[in-house]
């Protein structure tokens, strides 16, 4: 496994950074990394360690949502207003709507497993756009009107809604059925997650104001009940809706509510932890990708995803409408929803391990929707937030 770690680091740093050089996102690089090292070119990565690349993949997811939430300006997000409530779900709604319009006649599949496939891809991606999202509000790019709070705090709550949703449609193809206290369950999840991770902000807070400690352990302490927090949702599951990562977000809002001068530290510290977790990140996105199942779909899936990102930007222009937006602010928020990676690599192989029949094609879009919009959507921000959005004075 310790082979495995150093391949991925090094050879994850080595074509981020060459990526870097022919100005593209750093991610594509990583996830090129990952490919070349994982089953379906080189086989370099142990099977131990690609047995709990979920759990790293994971790990990575919480250390970015940490320091997104001691960065997270709430006072910018509550001047958005209804927008930032619409971002949430709408842009995702229509999306597995234009799924479930075009891939029975593109793919050939039901209009339930069109539906399965519109909920696997989706999701954002909260590890391509938080990083980029914290960057852009440090430059000063669009805080005057919370667009990055926006696009950021609505990724999160995203993931949410599409996983619930995800469950009712395989729950259905399973013949278990879809119980609408399920659907129920997200405004719970949600707003249960926000008020814990709040609650537990204010608590270490106030711990941190009494007790003296120095700032590396502060961040021990913060990812360990972080990951605390995450596993409760998995002890809930079936019991009590509750959204673990958002908790953990909201942890670090309620930390920097309280004690924000403690807050801009450990962002600080959580920014230089983010240098290996991004590598690890990305790498291990790519090794999960399975070029024979890309290879297999050809146009057809691609086109799928293409299309169905169309409604998505639909969406979220109906989202920002009436917002105050430019039509050059409303266009950044169209591409900061565009890409999708760590949801895609979690689930959509679950279909497949159930048995249904639906499987193969899921995971082949789902491949296919990482290749397509994670390089596509990085790219996007990075290359227009200068010239879409105002810099704050």
């Amino acid at each position: 496994m310790l082979t495995s770690l150093a391949y991925i680091l090094l050879l994850g740093l080595l074509l981020g950074a060459l990526a870097g050089k022919l100005r593209l996102p750093p991610l594509i690089g990583m996830i090129a990394a990952g490919i070349l090292l994982g089953p379906s070119c080189l086989n370099l990565l142990s099977d131990s360690l690609l047995n709990i690349s979920a759990d790293l993949r994971q790990l990575a997811l919480i250390i970015i949502l940490t320091r997104a939430g001691l960065t997270l300006d709430v006072a910018a997000l509550k001047r958005v207003g209804r927008p930032a409530v619409l971002m949430c779900f709408l842009p995702a709604c229509f999306e597995i709507a234009g799924m479930v319009l075009l891939a029975p006649r593109l793919l050939g599949v039901s209009v339930l497993d069109a539906a399965i496939i519109g909920a696997v891809v989706g999701a954002v991606s909260p590890a391509v756009i938080v990083p980029r999202m914290i960057k852009v509000t440090e430059e000063g790019y669009g805080t005057d009107k919370g667009i990055p709070q926006l696009v950021l705090a609505g990724a999160s709550v995203d993931d949410v809604f599409v996983i619930v949703m995800f469950t009712m449609f395989t729950g259905l193809a399973s013949g278990q059925g879809a119980s609408p206290l399920t659907l129920a369950g997200v405004p719970v999840s949600i707003v249960s997650g926000a008020l814990v991770g709040l609650g537990m902000g204010a608590v270490l807070a106030a711990f941190f104001k009494k007790f003296h400690m120095r700032d590396s352990v502060k961040v021990v302490i913060l990812l360990s009940l972080a990951f605390l927090l995450v596993a409760a949702e998995d002890a809930l599951e079936g019991l009590f809706p509750f959204s673990g990562l958002l908790a953990v977000m909201g942890m670090g809002v309620g930390l920097q509510r309280f004690r924000g001068e403690v807050a801009v530290r450990l962002s600080a510290k959580f920014s230089k932890l983010w240098v290996a977790a991004e590598v690890a990140l990305f790498v291990l996105v790519g090794a999960a990708v399975d070029l024979k199942y890309a290879a297999a779909a050809g146009a057809a899936a691609v086109l799928a995803v293409l299309g169905a990102l169309c409604f998505r930007a639909l969406g979220v222009v109906i989202c920002v409408a009436g917002s105050g937006f430019s039509r050059k602010e409303k266009l950044f928020c169209v591409l900061s929803y565009l890409p999708k990676a760590t949801v895609q690599a979690a689930i959509g192989g679950v279909p497949l391990a159930m048995g249904l029949g639906c499987g193969q094609i899921v995971l082949t879009v789902a491949v296919v929707a990482i290749l397509v919009t994670a390089p596509l959507g990085a790219l996007a921000i990075d290359a227009s937030y200068k010239k879409l959005l105002t810099k704050a004075q």
